[in-house]
């Protein structure tokens, strides 16, 4: 089953051509990534597939729905994670939980079991101001699992982080049962979680591969292009 669908593609920022018709599709319960370098257009794709923001022309489907319609059946099955964790600084991590739980309309009964997953369980009474950038993380992961998504989108979500944050994060998103959706420029964080890849250059696909090729085709394709 097709969850997410892209037919030609295109988005502009003034006369910039930020995507360049753009066609693929990523099945029910695969991990894919978004490979390329800083400004091949990785964000702006992640935000139309999460209806952020609209593409000037071309098809987008997610669940069969367009995003660009700002759909709450399809926002409930979203979950989305960039390198900002959105949080409120001032709030404990059980009242981030509750506040984000109120705007899913979904039970805070899941929030003490979240927490636990991601080890956040015995400071959830201690404010955000004061975790670390992996613990924000950490907790993002928590947030954008609150309802229960089929879909999880996330934007370099270990941007910022050390290496031991760096695999800690991904460790916990591998034992995930989603469809996931990573944008990234580090080939080791794509070949720890992702089971295919797109390369991205100039807002255009260069190449399709599995995991196991990617960073043969990832550095070939860099170094002639």
């Amino acid at each position: 089953m097709k969850v997410i669908v892209l037919e030609n593609v295109t988005k502009y920022y003034s006369r910039f051509k930020a995507l360049d018709g753009l066609t693929f599709h990523i099945n029910k319960g695969e991990k894919v990534a978004i490979l390329g370098p800083n400004g091949a257009g990785k964000t702006t794709l992640v935000k139309i597939i999460s209806g952020q923001m609209r593409a000037n022309s071309g098809k987008v489907e997610v669940m069969g729905i367009n995003p660009a319609k700002m759909s709450i059946e399809l926002r409930k099955k979203i979950g989305f994670v960039s390198h900002n964790p959105m949080l409120y600084n001032e709030l404990t991590a059980y009242e981030n939980l509750k506040f984000y739980s109120k705007l899913y309309e979904v039970d805070e009964s899941n929030i003490n079991k979240l927490l636990k997953m991601v080890k956040l369980y015995e400071r959830r009474h201690s404010l955000v101001k004061t975790f670390s950038r992996g613990m924000k993380q950490r907790l993002a992961i928590a947030r954008a699992l609150l309802h229960d998504p089929e879909i999880l989108i996330l934007d370099e979500p270990t941007s910022g982080l050390d290496v031991n944050g760096r695999i800690e994060l991904l460790n916990y998103l591998s034992k995930l049962d989603k469809t996931i959706l990573l944008t990234t420029h580090n080939i080791n964080e794509a070949e720890k979680l992702c089971d295919r890849a797109i390369i991205l250059y100039g807002g255009k696909i260069v190449a399709e591969c599995s995991i196991h090729e990617v960073e043969k085709i990832y550095m070939s394709k860099m170094v002639s292009l």
